[in-house]
């Protein structure tokens, strides 16, 4: 049982000269070993390392790309008007012991100085456009040289700047209303340009569609009488022929034509029995016996 002890004694106190002896960087880490709060070396390998007890101490570092959501603040552009910029940066910690001794190694410090100095940037370069330059491809450069100027700033701070980004540029909840207002007035008013020259150019359609329609109107009844009388020229042509050829035979079938429009049922004629108009009745009933 005394061995057993003495045993677990000794296990126990293994455990802890080893822990007080060694410490372990994680692959998403980098370690700075400190002696007297000065940086004695920078490991960058992650697995189990050495130190000195109650001598070293050790900082750890994120040693991933880090994406800081900047809080979203107002700038006034060079047209006097008034955005709010919600951006965001992406970095990473650059040399560890500039890090450590401007931020204390921790990332909160990091990320306030990020924020005040590319605010300050972001503020003064988009100044200097103005809103329609802001929200066209052109922002792009602009935060292209937001990125340069402050990556040099940070470098101060053992920050690496890598790109700053903005999500959403959108006008101030105040005046939000009174722009979308204009706006659609504006398009209320192009809609109406453009409907009264619709009506006006429908105007001049039909007038065209009526106008060419009067006029082939006109050019079918002209053609039209052209050709009746043409065709009453040839019928007149074709009677005087037929009465030349025999006149007495003519007069016949033109009487009989006139019996069949007047001698309808129901129809009453009176007239002489010597009328000139019954004569070829008369003659057809004498030659009748």
């Amino acid at each position: 049982m005394k061995k057993l002890m003495i045993f677990g004694g000794v296990v126990v106190l293994l455990i802890i000269l080893f822990s007080l002896f060694t410490f372990k960087v994680d692959e998403t880490q980098k370690a700075a070993v400190l002696r007297f709060g000065k940086i004695v070396r920078v490991v960058d390998d992650p697995g189990l390392h050495f130190k000195v007890p109650f001598v070293n101490n050790v900082v750890y570092l994120d040693d991933r790309i880090l994406n800081y959501d900047i809080q979203p603040r107002d700038i006034l552009t060079s047209d006097q008007k008034r955005l709010t910029i919600d951006n965001y940066a992406i970095w990473r910690v650059g040399k560890p012991q500039t890090f450590i001794e401007a931020n204390g190694g921790r990332l909160a410090s990091a990320q306030g100085r990020i924020d005040d100095i590319v605010y300050s940037d972001l503020r003064d370069i988009l100044a200097k456009h103005t809103l329609d330059e802001i929200v066209s491809a052109k922002r792009l450069d602009y935060l292209h040289q937001v990125t340069s100027l402050s990556k040099g700033k940070l470098q101060a701070f053992g920050i690496d700047l890598i790109d700053v980004r903005i999500k959403r540029a959108d006008l101030p909840s105040e005046i939000e209303q009174a722009v979308y207002g204009r706006m659609r007035s504006e398009r209320e008013r192009i809609a109406a340009q453009l409907r009264a020259e619709g009506e006006e150019e429908a105007k001049k359609i039909t007038s065209n569609a009526d106008k060419e329609k009067e006029i082939i109107l006109a050019d079918a009844n002209k053609a039209a009488e052209t050709v009746k009388g043409e065709g009453d020229a040839q019928a007149l042509e074709t009677y005087a022929d037929a009465y030349n050829k025999d006149p007495e035979f003519y007069r016949f079938w033109r009487s009989l034509e006139s019996y069949k429009t007047s001698l309808k049922d129901s129809t009453s004629i009176v007239l002489s029995s010597d009328s000139d108009y019954l004569r070829f009745l008369n003659t057809m009933k004498a030659a009748q016996p």
